[in-house]
Protein backbone atom coordinates (compact mmCIF):
# COMPACT_ATOMS: atom_id res chain seq x y z
CA UNK A 1 0.00 0.00 0.00
CA UNK A 2 1.17 3.06 -0.90
CA UNK A 3 1.33 5.24 2.61
CA UNK A 4 0.93 9.73 1.43
CA UNK A 5 -1.14 10.45 4.45
CA UNK A 6 -1.85 10.10 7.80
CA UNK A 7 -5.03 8.99 6.90
CA UNK A 8 -3.34 6.06 4.81
CA UNK A 9 -1.66 4.71 7.58
CA UNK A 10 -5.49 4.51 9.66
CA UNK A 11 -6.46 2.80 6.83
CA UNK A 12 -3.81 0.31 7.15
CA UNK A 13 -3.91 -0.05 10.99
CA UNK A 14 -7.85 -0.88 10.55
CA UNK A 15 -6.68 -3.96 8.29
CA UNK A 16 -3.88 -5.26 10.22
CA UNK A 17 -5.23 -4.99 14.07
CA UNK A 18 -8.65 -7.16 15.44
CA UNK A 19 -11.26 -4.90 15.50
CA UNK A 20 -10.96 -4.45 19.90
CA UNK A 21 -7.48 -2.70 19.32
CA UNK A 22 -8.46 -0.70 16.36
CA UNK A 23 -12.27 0.51 17.75
CA UNK A 24 -9.80 1.05 21.45
CA UNK A 25 -7.92 4.01 19.43
CA UNK A 26 -10.13 4.66 16.60
CA UNK A 27 -13.26 5.40 19.02
CA UNK A 28 -14.33 8.31 21.61
CA UNK A 29 -17.28 8.47 24.61
CA UNK A 30 -21.14 8.26 24.14
CA UNK A 31 -22.46 9.19 20.57
CA UNK A 32 -18.72 10.57 19.43
CA UNK A 33 -19.64 14.47 19.31
CA UNK A 34 -16.72 16.08 20.10
CA UNK A 35 -14.37 13.43 18.26
CA UNK A 36 -15.62 14.60 15.34
CA UNK A 37 -15.58 17.75 16.12
CA UNK A 38 -11.85 18.09 17.09
CA UNK A 39 -11.50 17.09 13.57
CA UNK A 40 -14.40 19.09 11.83
CA UNK A 41 -13.09 22.33 13.81
CA UNK A 42 -9.64 22.40 13.09
CA UNK A 43 -10.51 21.92 9.69
CA UNK A 44 -12.43 24.94 9.68
CA UNK A 45 -9.53 27.04 10.41
CA UNK A 46 -8.28 29.51 7.47
CA UNK A 47 -5.07 30.46 6.60
CA UNK A 48 -3.66 33.66 4.62
CA UNK A 49 -1.53 32.67 1.55
CA UNK A 50 1.20 35.24 1.25
CA UNK A 51 3.83 35.54 -1.64
CA UNK A 52 6.83 36.52 -2.37
CA UNK A 53 8.20 36.20 1.24
CA UNK A 54 11.08 34.25 0.55
CA UNK A 55 10.78 31.63 2.60
CA UNK A 56 13.99 29.79 0.97
CA UNK A 57 15.17 28.92 4.21
CA UNK A 58 12.46 27.53 6.64
CA UNK A 59 13.18 25.85 10.07
CA UNK A 60 10.99 24.14 12.47
CA UNK A 61 13.41 23.93 15.99
CA UNK A 62 10.98 24.55 18.65
CA UNK A 63 12.49 24.81 22.58
CA UNK A 64 9.94 23.45 25.03
CA UNK A 65 11.19 23.47 28.90
CA UNK A 66 14.76 24.55 27.84
CA UNK A 67 15.39 21.84 25.45
CA UNK A 68 15.47 22.15 21.78
CA UNK A 69 13.59 19.47 19.07
CA UNK A 70 13.38 19.17 15.73
CA UNK A 71 9.86 19.82 15.50
CA UNK A 72 6.94 21.52 17.17
CA UNK A 73 5.67 17.71 17.71
CA UNK A 74 5.54 15.17 20.67
CA UNK A 75 4.11 11.93 20.64
CA UNK A 76 1.34 11.96 23.23
CA UNK A 77 0.57 9.45 25.67
CA UNK A 78 -1.72 6.31 24.72
CA UNK A 79 -2.16 3.06 26.78
CA UNK A 80 -1.32 -0.46 25.33
CA UNK A 81 0.70 0.54 22.54
CA UNK A 82 2.65 -2.59 22.88
CA UNK A 83 -0.31 -4.44 21.54
CA UNK A 84 -0.34 -2.38 18.39
CA UNK A 85 3.68 -3.40 16.95
CA UNK A 86 5.75 -5.54 18.85
CA UNK A 87 7.47 -4.21 21.71
CA UNK A 88 5.24 -0.73 20.28
CA UNK A 89 6.58 2.00 22.64
CA UNK A 90 9.95 0.95 22.03
CA UNK A 91 9.54 1.27 18.43
CA UNK A 92 7.40 4.45 18.65
CA UNK A 93 10.44 5.84 21.30
CA UNK A 94 12.79 4.99 19.09
CA UNK A 95 11.24 6.64 15.79
CA UNK A 96 10.78 10.21 17.96
CA UNK A 97 14.65 9.90 19.09
CA UNK A 98 15.20 9.81 15.33
CA UNK A 99 13.39 12.67 14.74
CA UNK A 100 14.47 14.85 17.69
CA UNK A 101 11.16 14.64 19.44
CA UNK A 102 9.78 13.72 22.53
CA UNK A 103 8.15 10.59 23.33
CA UNK A 104 5.63 10.48 26.18
CA UNK A 105 4.94 7.01 27.75
CA UNK A 106 1.65 6.17 29.01
CA UNK A 107 1.26 4.85 32.96
CA UNK A 108 -0.30 1.93 31.32
CA UNK A 109 1.64 0.89 28.35
CA UNK A 110 2.68 -2.89 27.84
CA UNK A 111 6.86 -1.60 27.76
CA UNK A 112 7.70 -0.27 31.95
CA UNK A 113 10.16 2.69 31.94
CA UNK A 114 13.38 1.04 32.55
CA UNK A 115 13.07 -1.39 28.65
CA UNK A 116 11.96 1.82 26.96
CA UNK A 117 14.40 4.40 27.84
CA UNK A 118 17.29 1.61 27.66
CA UNK A 119 16.28 1.26 23.86
CA UNK A 120 15.93 4.69 22.93
CA UNK A 121 17.27 7.11 25.55
CA UNK A 122 15.59 10.40 27.60
CA UNK A 123 10.94 9.93 27.44
CA UNK A 124 9.17 11.78 29.10
CA UNK A 125 6.32 10.06 31.87
CA UNK A 126 2.73 10.53 32.10
CA UNK A 127 0.94 9.73 35.28
CA UNK A 128 -2.76 9.54 36.12
CA UNK A 129 -4.33 10.26 39.05
CA UNK A 130 -4.29 6.82 41.38
CA UNK A 131 -6.16 6.15 44.74
CA UNK A 132 -3.18 4.58 45.76
CA UNK A 133 -0.31 7.22 46.97
CA UNK A 134 2.28 5.44 48.05
CA UNK A 135 2.33 3.44 44.05
CA UNK A 136 2.39 6.94 42.77
CA UNK A 137 5.46 7.71 44.75
CA UNK A 138 6.98 4.79 43.45
CA UNK A 139 7.00 5.57 40.13
CA UNK A 140 7.56 8.86 40.39
CA UNK A 141 11.15 8.05 41.55
CA UNK A 142 11.49 5.08 39.05
CA UNK A 143 10.97 7.92 36.30
CA UNK A 144 12.97 10.56 38.15
CA UNK A 145 15.62 7.59 38.53
CA UNK A 146 15.52 6.50 34.58
CA UNK A 147 16.06 10.03 33.51
CA UNK A 148 13.02 11.36 32.90
CA UNK A 149 12.88 14.87 32.63
CA UNK A 150 9.07 15.87 31.98
CA UNK A 151 6.36 14.59 33.69
CA UNK A 152 2.87 14.91 31.84
CA UNK A 153 -0.18 14.76 34.79
CA UNK A 154 -3.47 13.75 33.23
CA UNK A 155 -6.23 15.16 35.57
CA UNK A 156 -9.08 14.44 32.97
CA UNK A 157 -9.90 10.99 33.57
CA UNK A 158 -10.96 10.85 37.44
CA UNK A 159 -13.32 8.06 35.89
CA UNK A 160 -12.88 6.12 32.60
CA UNK A 161 -15.60 7.76 29.96
CA UNK A 162 -18.48 5.84 28.45
CA UNK A 163 -16.57 4.30 25.44
CA UNK A 164 -19.00 2.14 23.87
CA UNK A 165 -17.35 0.96 21.24
CA UNK A 166 -15.29 -1.13 23.48
CA UNK A 167 -18.06 -3.11 24.84
CA UNK A 168 -19.46 -3.93 21.26
CA UNK A 169 -15.79 -4.95 20.04
CA UNK A 170 -14.81 -7.05 22.89
CA UNK A 171 -12.29 -4.93 24.90
CA UNK A 172 -15.05 -5.08 27.59
CA UNK A 173 -18.19 -6.37 28.63
CA UNK A 174 -18.92 -10.07 28.71
CA UNK A 175 -17.56 -12.46 27.19
CA UNK A 176 -14.61 -10.39 26.29
CA UNK A 177 -11.30 -12.40 26.31
CA UNK A 178 -13.16 -14.92 24.24
CA UNK A 179 -14.05 -12.40 21.78
CA UNK A 180 -10.75 -10.97 21.40
CA UNK A 181 -9.20 -14.04 20.97
CA UNK A 182 -11.67 -14.73 17.69
CA UNK A 183 -10.76 -11.70 16.45
CA UNK A 184 -6.93 -12.22 16.89
CA UNK A 185 -7.16 -15.31 14.72
CA UNK A 186 -8.67 -13.59 12.06
CA UNK A 187 -5.78 -11.17 11.80
CA UNK A 188 -2.74 -13.81 11.70
CA UNK A 189 0.35 -11.47 10.60
CA UNK A 190 -0.69 -9.22 13.94
CA UNK A 191 -1.09 -12.46 16.02
CA UNK A 192 2.16 -13.62 15.28
CA UNK A 193 4.10 -10.53 15.09
CA UNK A 194 2.66 -9.00 18.32
CA UNK A 195 0.57 -12.13 20.03
CA UNK A 196 3.49 -14.45 19.60
CA UNK A 197 6.49 -12.78 19.78
CA UNK A 198 5.89 -9.05 21.57
CA UNK A 199 5.31 -11.20 24.44
CA UNK A 200 5.00 -10.11 27.65
CA UNK A 201 1.58 -9.04 27.64
CA UNK A 202 1.88 -7.17 30.72
CA UNK A 203 1.50 -3.89 32.02
CA UNK A 204 4.78 -2.99 32.74
CA UNK A 205 4.81 0.09 35.09
CA UNK A 206 1.56 -0.97 37.26
CA UNK A 207 2.69 -5.14 37.18
CA UNK A 208 4.36 -4.70 40.90
CA UNK A 209 0.76 -3.75 42.02
CA UNK A 210 -1.09 -6.66 39.25
CA UNK A 211 1.54 -9.27 39.51
CA UNK A 212 3.58 -9.87 36.17
CA UNK A 213 0.88 -11.65 34.51
CA UNK A 214 -1.02 -8.84 34.48
CA UNK A 215 -3.18 -8.26 30.90
CA UNK A 216 -5.94 -6.67 28.72
CA UNK A 217 -8.85 -8.24 31.90
CA UNK A 218 -6.80 -6.83 34.77
CA UNK A 219 -6.25 -3.65 32.91
CA UNK A 220 -9.93 -3.03 31.96
CA UNK A 221 -10.85 -3.52 36.08
CA UNK A 222 -7.53 -1.65 37.03
CA UNK A 223 -8.91 1.24 35.34
CA UNK A 224 -12.13 1.23 36.80
CA UNK A 225 -11.19 0.67 40.45
CA UNK A 226 -7.64 2.77 40.63
CA UNK A 227 -8.28 6.18 39.09
CA UNK A 228 -9.30 8.77 41.86
CA UNK A 229 -12.39 11.05 41.14
CA UNK A 230 -11.71 12.56 44.98
CA UNK A 231 -8.59 14.33 43.64
CA UNK A 232 -8.69 18.28 43.60
CA UNK A 233 -6.07 21.21 43.15
CA UNK A 234 -4.00 21.25 46.30
CA UNK A 235 -3.79 17.43 46.00
CA UNK A 236 -1.40 18.05 43.47
CA UNK A 237 0.60 20.02 45.39
CA UNK A 238 3.04 17.23 46.40
CA UNK A 239 3.64 15.78 43.52
CA UNK A 240 4.73 19.84 42.30
CA UNK A 241 7.02 19.16 45.53
CA UNK A 242 7.91 16.02 44.98
CA UNK A 243 8.87 15.87 40.98
CA UNK A 244 11.97 18.37 40.42
CA UNK A 245 12.10 17.92 36.01
CA UNK A 246 9.38 19.95 34.75
CA UNK A 247 5.58 19.74 35.22
CA UNK A 248 2.58 19.69 32.45
CA UNK A 249 -0.74 18.98 33.21
CA UNK A 250 -2.54 17.25 30.80
CA UNK A 251 -6.23 17.59 30.05
CA UNK A 252 -7.56 21.54 30.51
CA UNK A 253 -10.45 23.00 28.52
CA UNK A 254 -10.82 25.93 30.52
CA UNK A 255 -9.41 29.25 30.95
CA UNK A 256 -9.73 28.95 34.73
CA UNK A 257 -7.90 25.54 35.29
CA UNK A 258 -5.03 27.02 32.99
CA UNK A 259 -4.41 29.52 35.60
CA UNK A 260 -4.86 27.11 38.20
CA UNK A 261 -2.05 24.72 36.70
CA UNK A 262 -0.07 28.13 36.42
CA UNK A 263 -0.23 28.78 40.23
CA UNK A 264 0.61 25.29 41.54
CA UNK A 265 3.84 26.22 39.68
CA UNK A 266 3.04 23.68 36.32
CA UNK A 267 5.50 24.57 33.44
CA UNK A 268 3.44 24.06 30.71
CA UNK A 269 -0.26 22.48 29.99
CA UNK A 270 -1.66 20.36 27.46
CA UNK A 271 -5.01 21.56 26.04
CA UNK A 272 -6.96 18.47 25.37
CA UNK A 273 -10.28 16.46 25.84
CA UNK A 274 -8.28 13.19 25.78
CA UNK A 275 -9.20 12.80 21.87
CA UNK A 276 -13.32 12.70 22.52
CA UNK A 277 -12.82 9.94 24.48
CA UNK A 278 -13.95 11.41 28.03
CA UNK A 279 -16.86 13.41 27.97
CA UNK A 280 -18.75 13.97 24.63
CA UNK A 281 -19.99 17.82 24.04
CA UNK A 282 -17.13 19.08 25.52
CA UNK A 283 -15.32 21.95 23.61
CA UNK A 284 -12.86 20.73 20.61
CA UNK A 285 -9.67 21.93 21.48
CA UNK A 286 -9.53 24.00 18.56
CA UNK A 287 -12.94 26.08 20.17
CA UNK A 288 -10.77 26.18 23.51
CA UNK A 289 -7.33 26.88 22.99
CA UNK A 290 -7.50 30.78 22.28
CA UNK A 291 -9.14 31.63 25.61
CA UNK A 292 -7.05 29.50 27.19
CA UNK A 293 -3.94 30.88 25.59
CA UNK A 294 -5.19 34.41 26.76
CA UNK A 295 -5.64 33.20 29.83
CA UNK A 296 -2.11 32.41 30.98
CA UNK A 297 -0.37 34.62 28.09
CA UNK A 298 3.78 33.48 28.09
CA UNK A 299 3.61 32.28 31.68
CA UNK A 300 3.42 28.50 30.55
CA UNK A 301 4.24 26.62 27.58
CA UNK A 302 1.01 25.75 26.00
CA UNK A 303 1.30 22.22 24.14
CA UNK A 304 -2.23 21.00 22.15
CA UNK A 305 -4.08 17.48 20.83
CA UNK A 306 -7.16 15.94 19.79
CA UNK A 307 -7.91 16.22 15.62
CA UNK A 308 -4.19 16.79 14.70
CA UNK A 309 -3.72 14.72 11.70
CA UNK A 310 -1.64 16.49 8.99
CA UNK A 311 1.28 18.97 9.56
CA UNK A 312 -1.55 21.49 8.10
CA UNK A 313 -3.21 20.61 10.92
CA UNK A 314 -0.52 21.11 13.43
CA UNK A 315 0.21 24.94 11.94
CA UNK A 316 -3.73 25.63 12.25
CA UNK A 317 -3.17 24.89 16.39
CA UNK A 318 0.17 26.97 16.48
CA UNK A 319 -1.59 30.14 14.85
CA UNK A 320 -4.64 29.81 17.38
CA UNK A 321 -1.60 30.06 20.18
CA UNK A 322 0.04 26.43 21.14
CA UNK A 323 3.89 26.53 21.55
CA UNK A 324 3.39 23.02 20.31
CA UNK A 325 1.29 19.69 19.57
CA UNK A 326 1.15 16.44 20.96
CA UNK A 327 0.32 13.85 18.31
CA UNK A 328 -1.92 10.68 19.53
CA UNK A 329 -4.14 8.70 17.03
CA UNK A 330 -2.02 9.27 14.13
CA UNK A 331 1.27 7.52 15.28
CA UNK A 332 -0.44 4.95 16.90
CA UNK A 333 -2.17 3.98 13.12
CA UNK A 334 1.14 4.72 12.15
CA UNK A 335 3.10 2.46 14.52
CA UNK A 336 -0.17 -0.39 13.83
CA UNK A 337 0.28 -0.40 10.16
CA UNK A 338 4.56 -0.52 10.11
CA UNK A 339 5.96 -0.33 13.24
CA UNK A 340 8.87 2.12 13.71
CA UNK A 341 8.78 2.69 10.16
CA UNK A 342 5.76 4.06 9.91
CA UNK A 343 5.88 6.55 13.17
CA UNK A 344 9.26 7.98 11.16
CA UNK A 345 7.38 8.22 8.00
CA UNK A 346 4.33 9.82 9.62
CA UNK A 347 6.89 12.90 11.15
CA UNK A 348 8.57 12.65 7.68
CA UNK A 349 4.83 13.56 6.50
CA UNK A 350 3.96 16.05 9.14
CA UNK A 351 7.57 17.93 7.92
CA UNK A 352 6.84 17.78 4.74
CA UNK A 353 3.37 19.33 5.30
CA UNK A 354 4.81 22.07 7.66
CA UNK A 355 7.01 22.95 5.53
CA UNK A 356 4.67 23.55 2.94
CA UNK A 357 2.35 25.31 4.67
CA UNK A 358 4.85 27.51 6.09
CA UNK A 359 6.17 28.83 2.61
CA UNK A 360 2.57 29.14 1.37
CA UNK A 361 1.87 30.91 4.45
CA UNK A 362 5.06 33.12 4.53
CA UNK A 363 6.64 31.92 7.59
CA UNK A 364 9.78 30.88 8.02
CA UNK A 365 10.49 30.04 11.34
CA UNK A 366 8.05 28.50 14.26
CA UNK A 367 8.23 31.96 16.12
CA UNK A 368 6.49 33.79 12.62
CA UNK A 369 3.81 31.18 13.00
CA UNK A 370 0.76 33.47 15.05
CA UNK A 371 -3.11 34.64 14.36
CA UNK A 372 -1.66 36.92 11.67
CA UNK A 373 -1.30 34.09 9.91
CA UNK A 374 -5.30 33.22 10.03
CA UNK A 375 -7.92 34.60 7.74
Amino acid sequence: MIISSGADFRSAAQRRLPRFLFDYIDGGSYGEDTLRRNVEDLSRIHLRQRVLRNVSDISLETRWFGKKYGLPVGLAPVGLTGMYARRGEVQAARAAQSRKIPFCLSTVSVCDIAEVVRSSGSIWFQLYVIRDRAFMRDLLAVAAEEGCETLVFTVDMPVPGARYRDAHSGMSGPLASSRRLLQAIKKPAWAWDVGVCGRPHRLGNIAPILGTNSGLTDFMGWLAKNFDPSIQWRDLEWIRSTWKGSLVIKGILEPDDARAARDLGADGIVVSNHGGRQLDGALSTTAALPAIVEAVGSDLTVLADSGVRTGLDVLRMLALGAHGVLLGRAWVYALAARGQSGVETLLDLIEREMRLAMSLTGCTRIEDVNRNILA
